[in-house]
């Protein structure tokens, strides 16, 4: 397996993969996930057997960005990245891939100077794979907040890099 930068070439397995997990992410349209991308300031997919089974999408403080929980985080923090999603392809969970992912958006993290990495998760109803990830990394709970009008809650969480 190995992580490189998205092109627009990988739009097509990136809205793939998308659909797979919607039960826990906003639907990605190639016309949203065109927007998206020209504000991100990360988007690396992983590839194995020439193929995407994975990618992470984050955002820098200052974008445009519609999402509410990135908003949140704007409203707590000068300087951070934001994970606004991280999605691997059903087949390849469990092997490490966002391991690979979360290492290499670390080190990402630290070489921008971000002070703080963000992301939520689903707690109503939960993402448990999720949150054993996250704390994992050392996120903590910020907050939390409903979205997706009422019909979810999420964990607003984020790990200092200072």
């Amino acid at each position: 397996m190995n992580i490189c930068v998205a092109t627009r070439a990988d739009f097509p397995h990136l809205v793939r993969l998308n659909k797979q997990s919607e039960h826990f992410l906003s639907p990605l349209s190639p016309e949203r996930l065109e927007l998206l991308f020209n504000e991100a300031a990360y988007c690396r997919v992983v590839q194995a057997g020439g193929e995407v089974v994975a990618f992470l999408l984050a955002f820098r403080e200052g974008c445009t960005y519609d999402s509410v929980n990135y908003r949140w985080f704007a409203e707590q923090f000068e300087r951070f990245l934001y994970i606004d999603r991280v999605v691997v392809s059903n087949a390849y969970q469990g092997q490490g891939v966002g391991k690979i992912l979360y290492d290499d958006i670390f080190a990402f993290a630290r070489q921008t100077d971000a002070q703080q990495l963000t992301c939520e998760f689903d707690i109503d109803p939960p993402n448990e794979a999720s949150r054993r990830f996250h704390q994992r990394y050392g996120f903590t709970e910020l907050g939390s907040q409903a979205v997706a009008g009422g019909k979810k809650m999420v964990s607003l969480q984020a790990v200092s890099l200072r």
